[in-house]
């Protein structure tokens, strides 16, 4: 006698129940390297890859009911999550282009009042640790905590809500502040 579709989808492969925090950490051991491989060859950025990942397990953790083994695998299903979240991130970005700030211009915003070898090193350093994060918010950094700019201006010149330029100001803080830590900069 076969199965209804309903029960069909509540059976989980093996420790993959996304509806746990332990599949869901045993689906990213599995299948999140690959993931993310997958996601850094589309958009040849590390930091939106990560964010794709990201975004496709809390995809797959939401839509958990969904899930039908017997339409595809686990594996497949991802991918298929992850295909979307690219799409979704290139129209973002391509909606939202995020203008860099080259290299002389970071290094020039980065020095300060420190002795002349304190400050070279001090830049370089910052220089270093802002190529760690996201293009999206080394910019938003650089434009309102570096440049001082107010932040409806700068919201207004990336077509971004100023919530959206608070928020990647606020991550970016702390991405940079990671950075320099795996760097070994002491505060």
């Amino acid at each position: 006698m076969r199965r209804s579709r309903q029960s069909r989808r509540n059976d989980w492969p093996g420790e993959f129940d996304l509806r746990s925090e332990h599949g869901v950490r045993a689906a990213y051991a599995m299948h999140g390297p690959e993931l993310y491989r997958f996601a850094l060859r589309q958009l040849g950025d590390e930091g939106r890859a990560r964010d794709v990942v990201q975004e496709v397990f809390l995809r797959a953790w939401r839509a958990a009911e969904s899930f039908d083994a017997e339409v595809g695998s686990l594996r497949v299903w991802l991918f298929a999550i992850a295909r979307n979240a690219v799409v979704d991130e290139v129209r973002r970005v391509r909606a939202r282009p995020v203008r860099l700030v080259d290299d002389r211009a970071l290094a020039t915003l980065a020095h300060g009042d420190l002795a002349h070898d304190e400050s070279v090193m001090t830049s370089w350093l910052v220089e270093e640790a802002m190529r760690r994060i996201t293009p999206e918010h080394r910019a938003a950094l650089v434009e309102t905590y570096l440049r001082g700019r107010p932040y409806p201006e700068v919201a207004h010149e990336q077509e971004i809500p100023v919530g959206t330029l608070r928020s990647r100001v606020f991550y970016g803080l702390k991405a940079l502040r990671l950075a320099m830590d795996e760097m070994g900069v002491e505060p």
